[in-house]
């Protein structure tokens, strides 16, 4: 191994969970640790994020009291693999079981290198929590809210998050029903006045998946991890059929950077670099999607040259937007998971028809648009809404009921009439089928069931619904006018396709055999939860999971940590 400008133990391309935990298993071990970031922020995707981890059998399930196993969540996995018709090379059953047998012990390596976390929302269920196995609480780990001000002069540096405030997500998400339960005005109240008094401390703290990314930024810092940013990877270098290193940039100047004990890759994916979405995904947008401008899959080609097998690379973890006026302007595009989940909302394709569960998982959701999408004119779908719904929830996170935001009718993204046919004829949608439509949902509520498709049957529908809403709390009415129409696309939170790992993370060839000194996590590779998404934090769990596996055969440290 030689003609290298600076030598590591372990290369990692990319700042994003999967390789914090990575560089902290491998700084525990005594090695030497070098994290190249392309862009001027650490810390990827995951720092825009919820900061989520799915984490079946966790510690905080059983601190408090919550029975869960390796065995019911490989039974999960297993069942929900089985709904899967299209093939996924990056799942196995060895993989499965490796991350569900992994994901609970990486979480108490991170918790005794000083990392806070602590379990999600009590009530967070799986997204096909029907299937054996399924949990219908909540498997999610997420970390306290943090002071990004501990980071000192490195504070700048982490990416910005949605939630710069001092909340805890549970709080955060309540605060949707703020026009339900009076005494969320309290709570509200109690948020600005802690954000108010933490700032005149000095304070700068951050929620969700930047409070998750700080911690991880601090505790590998502590253990002295080097970062560098603006240090984009052009090549992995191959040497005897090994990867030895990297080439990147310093000063300007290509810099080689070897790897004794090997390279892993933790890029992100390809959401932001649209030629590759037309070949692998076509009809999709990298304008629809939550990820860092940085997310253009330089890597998933790199691994792919030196003979890596890129797969389920048409699969990408959908999240429904809303494309407000003005949305392009934002940190964060208007989401829409939630918004034809409540009561006195559903979604129709361009026909007037409505074609699937509107309360499932985001992923399934904007997968099913696609797909209608190909026989029916259904991106965008319409999310059709009543005055019952405007009064209780907000649209592109805005009260409409009283005050329309500007721009939004008179650029055609709010259509808003007295009665259905009216306001199908403003969305040009047939009237007699968008009637019909709405006529047959409302006799599913009056009966306690939809027929068609089965929404609020789930404990997830239930928590995508409205808890103050009953019998069911994601079904209701669309009756009262007036009546209003959002346009909804298959946005997303990060593609799902990449480079086929082994159950070590190792890159492989199309034999089997791995790349020796090649390993990758993340959305840099073909997920292993397949063709699905589990639940909530189904990405960062395994990008997280899957760092510390690799770290650890890396080091040849076994089960010693």
């Amino acid at each position: 191994m030689g003609g290298f400008d600076e030598m590591f133990d372990w290369v990692v391309v990319g700042s994003g969970a999967g390789s914090m935990s990575s560089a902290l298993v491998m700084r525990k071990a005594g090695k030497s640790v070098i994290v190249l970031e392309k862009e001027p922020f650490l810390g990827g995707t995951t720092a825009k994020s919820g900061g989520v981890m799915w984490i079946p059998n966790n510690r905080f399930m059983r601190e408090q009291g919550e029975a869960d196993s390796a065995e019911a969540a490989i039974t999960y996995l297993d069942a929900l693999m089985a709904t899967e018709s299209a093939e996924a090379p990056g799942s196995s059953a060895e993989k499965r079981r490796a991350y569900v047998n992994e994901a609970p012990k990486m979480i108490d390596f991170l918790v005794d290198q000083g990392v806070a976390l602590e379990r999600g929302p009590d009530f967070w269920p799986d997204y096909y929590d029907e299937l054996p196995g399924g949990c219908k609480t909540s498997r999610t780990v997420v970390a306290e809210p943090f002071n990004k001000k501990e980071l000192g002069p490195w504070a700048k540096t982490l990416r910005k998050g949605f939630a710069e405030f001092p909340v805890r997500l549970g709080e955060a998400m309540k605060l949707n029903y703020i026009r339900r339960d009076p005494a969320l005005k309290k709570a509200q109240l109690r948020i600005v006045w802690r954000t108010i008094r933490t700032r005149l401390m000095g304070q700068h703290y951050v929620t969700a998946g930047a409070a998750l990314q700080g911690r991880m930024l601090k505790a590998a810092l502590a253990a002295g991890v080097d970062f560098r940013i603006e240090s984009p990877v052009s090549e992995l270098i191959v040497e005897n059929g090994k990867v030895t290193g990297i080439l990147t940039q310093k000063d300007g100047k290509p810099w080689r950077v070897g790897g004794r004990l090997g390279v892993l890759v933790n890029a992100g994916g390809f959401a932001q670099n649209q030629a590759m979405r037309d070949r692998y995904m076509p009809g999709t947008r990298s304008a629809w999607s939550q990820t860092p401008e940085g997310d253009t899959g330089e890597m998933h080609m790199e691994m792919e040259r030196i003979g890596g097998v890129l797969a389920q690379m048409d699969q990408m973890v959908g999240y429904q937007t809303t494309p407000a006026p003005g949305w392009e302007k934002i940190y964060v595009t208007p989401p829409a998971q939630g918004l034809t989940g409540k009561p006195h909302a559903i979604l129709v394709d361009q026909s007037g028809v409505r074609y699937m569960n509107e309360g499932g998982s985001y992923e399934l959701y904007c997968e099913t648009m696609l797909k209608r999408n190909a026989s029916v004119p259904a991106v965008p779908s319409w999310a059709i809404l009543d005055r019952q719904y405007v009064e209780m929830y907000k649209v592109a996170d805005k009260w409409i009921d009283k005050k329309v935001p500007a721009g939004w009718i008179e650029q055609n993204y709010l259509h808003r009439a007295d009665s259905i046919e009216a306001l199908a004829r403003s969305i040009k949608v047939d009237p007699v089928a968008l009637k019909a439509t709405i006529d047959r949902w409302n006799g599913f509520v009056a009966a306690g069931r939809d027929e068609d498709f089965h929404r609020g049957e789930r404990a997830y529908d239930s928590w995508l619904g409205d808890p103050y809403h009953g019998p069911n709390p994601a079904l209701g009415t669309v009756e009262k006018g007036p009546f209003y129409a959002v346009p909804v696309v298959p946005g997303d939170v990060s593609t799902y396709g990449g480079a086929v790992t082994d159950a070590h993370s190792r890159v492989v060839k199309a034999d089997g055999s791995p790349i020796e000194g090649l390993y990758a996590t993340g959305v840099s590779t073909a997920s292993p939860m397949g063709n699905a998404y589990p639940g909530a934090g189904a990405s960062i769990g395994p990008s997280m999971t899957f760092g510390y596996i690799a770290a650890k055969h890396a080091a040849g440290l076994g089960n010693q940590l």
